[in-house]
């Protein structure tokens, strides 16, 4: 128990380190990060992100953050800069490069390559005396007291914060482009989380088969309806227009109500008024209607036409939850 103590204390200690630096990075924000997004904001070009070790890592992560929230960007490993692969920044682009010390000998042949290139140079540095910092048109401070190795030698603390001031300058830029949910969807079209932007009603039931019965059908036909649509339910139909349903619940109360079920029709044991849906409603808001009320199945309406039923493993299946 002692040893599982100190493990969790340790635990304790590094992400009591890492939200200190963090917290702290809010006070040295200044009118340089604005004038930074307020460039890329209004540049033509991409945003190439570099650095080397750990930092290029991280750059790499703030490429994909970038990309999936409106700004274009690139990653660029510093060494591989420059030994060829320079090319990658073009006309009007800007570069952001990372580094805790802000002198290592890969960034300091890289700076004047892309001050050359006149390209626009941001800095995400820890050390404000660097070379990197002295040489940058913008430089964003990301100053860490120490890191959360004990040794003060692992990057932990120092690259959490570059990440953190990454996600600051996306989601400026985010918000400042009035980037939507829609627009997020364009850009992540797969997985559940695309899904649960884009997916709609009309996605789903297109793929089942379309329930319904007349009003004086016999249960057994209602029955048969039910088994061979193999969605729990069916649709009771009067002169073309939906008057009600019936579910397996209804079949099933009615079995334990009724002593001779000969005479019964559809109509009679209909719930009426059932809960719909429109086709062009997003899937999600189709769950949350099922989960509110308890219920497994909606009717999808267009207005006053039947299209169909979805079925909340329907959902599940799609992977919305």
């Amino acid at each position: 128990m002692n040893s599982q103590k100190a493990i969790i204390d340790i635990a304790k200690q590094t992400i009591k380190n890492e939200s200190d630096a963090i917290n702290n990075l809010i006070s040295l924000l200044d009118e340089q990060f604005e004038d930074a997004v307020d460039y890329i904001l209004q540049s033509k070009g991409r945003v190439v992100i570099t650095g080397v070790g750990k930092s290029a890592l991280i750059a790499s992560k703030i490429v994909a953050t970038f990309n999936s929230t409106g700004t274009p960007a690139i990653f660029m490993h510093a060494a591989d800069a420059i030994h060829g692969d320079l090319g990658t920044v073009q006309k009007n682009d800007v570069v952001i490069c990372l580094s805790k010390s802000g002198n290592t000998e890969e960034i300091k042949m890289l700076i004047p390559l892309i001050k050359r290139g006149k390209n626009k140079l941001i800095a995400i540095t820890g050390n404000m005396d660097s070379v990197l910092a002295k040489q940058s048109n913008f430089v964003l401070n990301t100053y860490v007291e120490k890191e959360a190795c004990p040794n003060n030698l692992a990057p932990t603390t120092s690259t959490t914060a570059q990440l953190v001031m990454g996600d600051a300058l996306a989601i400026s830029l985010l918000q400042l482009r009035g980037f939507s949910s829609e627009d997020f969807a364009k850009f992540h079209p797969g997985g559940s989380l695309g899904k649960r932007l884009y997916l709609r009603v009309e996605d789903i039931v297109s793929n089942n088969l379309k329930p319904q019965i007349e009003a004086d059908a016999s249960v057994k036909e209602v029955i048969v309806e039910i088994s061979e649509k193999m969605l729990g339910v069916t649709a009771v139909m009067e002169k073309g227009k939906v008057i009600g349903v019936v579910t397996d619940g209804d079949i099933r109360r009615m079995l334990s109500k009724y002593d001779s079920i000969n005479t019964i029709t559809a109509r009679d044991i209909m719930t009426k008024n059932p809960k719909t849906i429109s086709p062009n409603v997003l899937a999600v808001k189709a769950l949350e209607t099922l989960r509110e009320n308890g219920i497994s199945q909606l009717l999808v309406m267009d207005v006053d036409t039947y299209m169909g039923v979805v079925h909340l493993h329907n959902l599940i299946n799609e992977g919305i939850s």
